[in-house]
């Protein structure tokens, strides 16, 4: 059993047996929708046919299939399998894997892979067992991929380490499915033996190596593919990922809340790819979760786009369970678990009814009523926000004898690659200080593990911030404590009031709070409802816009800014890091 009172991740003999008892006719169905459209994923085809369910399998697909114990009429309807998104962080939503379901299960998710490396690099192994505890039994399947960067580089103070004893102890759980994205490339191009061995960890089991390869082509993309890693979701050009899929990975297309790639990718996800193609979420904050969806976006937004319909269905169900080889998972045909979604057009992907294992779980938008979850112990996840003492002086950027010009980060919107640029920052008894006018800020990386209290500090453009400062605990994939500011005072009161809180977002102005989302569990995630989260982001949001913030969803881009294996530059609390180069780089120039 996975967890205790949790079903089994693969069905017993006597439901197997029970089946095939109902499919030859033997015994009567517990379900059985009629007259329906069957989305094949295995064809590519839509065709009518009945769909007959006996318990969590499906027994029969055809017509004339008899009677069951509950018929539901699905005329005009069409029956897909429910949808599995390939590759998401939950953590990134803010809220419980319970909340989480609570919202994907009415839009027909029914499963997703996750990595839970964000919660690993604040608890460790402890994280990672809860998160695993905290899904054991909900209606949405969870499978877990295991961290295999934590921290993500040497470049960085993260909450934990996570090596090989590690992962291999929780590759032996029923749910694990694989080796999380192996995001060192560099590393692995290098042929270091730790890389190395984390993917094959993965490949002696005989599951999947996950692979992280922003515009990693020619000779270091094959060199990182022959490591045996399978698979890549940082794919943002046509040719980029083109390349992939010539070079035998399985192309994850993303469309998160701030990388969105299926347009650029939209040609490849064409039927003569079969089986390569996958779609994901990655990360996607609670407003683009309640307004557009998870996986299910990814599928409506593909077929706008011209993609057949049954196929952008199979690249978020059959194609994604294959490549994780899922037991009896992604499709409509006898055998599988009776995991489905009724939807009232394929264009639109309108979901009306949704089943896991075969039982109603949601109905027009709305999950149907289930007992209460029950949680876990939370003590590993929460106490982990230990913010440093801090001041305005702990920002400081004095200029160095000799130097006069600093490298400064550039953020773009809704893209996780920043620029560099050098300039000649604003002085002010002979330190670099923040200048609204040139759209100058400083940003700060600040340890909070306990591990040293160590404190970043390097100038960014392209938030247009104006006044204040904003602060957050999610700082992937370390989840240090990032602030950026115009304001060293203000930026400190934003640290200690993070610590105040446990973790979370908060904005500032004149010294004082303004706005502010508590993250206690882990420093990442909230116990509040979905819809509660999303207003205390409005009012973020709003908060930033009144600082003079021009850029999208603010507080997401702020938390990638440490994010030391996406190019160009980042900084840690280790100081600069030239991703490309895997390096820490100094702030100064002559």
């Amino acid at each position: 059993m996975d967890g205790a009172g949790s079903p089994p991740t693969l069905p017993t003999p006597e439901e197997v047996a029970a089946a095939v008892a109902v499919a030859a006719g033997r015994e009567e169905g517990d379900l059985l929708l009629r007259g329906g459209c069957v989305v094949d994923v295995f064809t590519n085809e839509v065709h009518r046919a009945d769909v007959l369910v006996a318990g969590r399998l499906i027994a029969a697909v055809g017509r004339d299939l008899g009677g069951a114990r509950e018929v539901v009429d699905v005329r005009g309807s069409y029956v897909a399998p429910g949808l599995i998104d390939g590759h998401v962080h939950l953590e990134s939503s803010l809220v419980t894997p319970a909340a989480y379901a609570d919202a994907m299960l009415p839009r027909g998710v029914t499963a997703v892979v996750c990595d839970p490396h964000e919660i690993a690099n604040v608890a460790g192994e402890a994280g990672v067992r809860w998160l695993l505890e905290s899904t054991a039994r909900l209606p949405l399947d969870v499978w877990v991929t295991v961290p295999s960067c934590v921290p993500s580089t040497r470049l960085e103070t993260a909450g934990a380490r996570f090596g090989l004893a590690e992962m291999g102890r929780l590759l032996d759980h029923p749910r694990v499915v694989g080796v999380a994205e192996i995001m060192s490339f560099p590393a692995v191009v290098a042929g270091d033996a730790e890389a190395l061995a984390k993917a094959a960890l993965a490949s002696d089991r005989g599951l999947a190596a996950e692979g992280h390869a922003p515009g990693l082509t020619g000779r270091e993309l094959q060199a990182y593919l022959a490591a045996g890693i399978g698979s890549d979701h940082e794919s943002t050009t046509l040719e980029e990922g083109r390349e992939k899929l010539r070079s035998g990975a399985f192309l994850m297309v993303r469309e998160g809340s701030v990388a969105r790639d299926l347009a650029a990718l939209l040609p490849l996800v064409d039927p003569r790819h079969g089986d390569r193609v996958g779609f994901v979420t990655d990360d996607r904050l609670p407003h683009d979760l309640l307004a557009e969806g998870g996986v299910d976006h990814v599928v409506r937004a593909a077929i706008d786009g011209g993609v057949e319909p049954a196929y952008a269905v199979r690249c978020a169900s059959w194609n994604n369970a294959r490549h994780y080889r899922l037991p009896r998972r992604g499709a409509v045909a006898p055998g599988y678990f009776a995991d489905l979604v009724v939807v009232g057009s394929l264009r639109s992907f309108d979901v009306q009814r949704v089943y896991k294992d075969g039982a109603l779980v949601a109905r027009d938008g709305a999950a149907a009523p289930r007992p209460a979850a029950i949680a876990p112990d939370d003590a590993p996840v929460r106490g982990t926000v230990r913010v440093p003492a801090v001041s305005a002086v702990s920002f400081s950027l004095p200029v160095p004898s000799g130097a006069s010009r600093a490298r400064c980060i550039v953020v773009g919107p809704r893209s996780l690659v920043t620029g560099s640029e050098t300039i000649a920052p604003t002085l002010v008894d002979g330190a670099a200080v923040a200048d609204p006018a040139r759209d100058v800020a400083k940003l700060a990386c600040v340890e909070r593990h306990g591990r040293g209290g160590g404190v970043g500090v390097a100038l960014v453009r392209g938030f247009g911030l104006e006044r204040g400062a904003l602060a957050s605990s999610v700082g992937h994939d370390h989840h240090n404590v990032m602030v950026v500011g115009v304001s060293d005072e203000d930026m400190a009161v934003a640290c200690r009031r993070l610590g105040e809180l446990g973790g979370g977002f908060v904005a500032v102005a004149g010294g004082e709070v303004v706005a502010e989302l508590a993250l206690p569990l882990a420093g990442l995630i909230t116990d509040a409802p979905l819809t509660e989260v999303a207003s205390a982001l409005d009012r973020l949001d709003e908060a930033a816009s009144y600082l003079g913030v021009s850029l999208p969803s603010p507080f997401m881009a702020l938390s990638f800014l440490g994010l030391a294996v996406i190019p160009e530059l980042k900084l840690t609390d280790l100081g600069l890091v030239d991703a490309a180069r895997g390096r820490l780089v100094p702030l100064w120039e002559a």
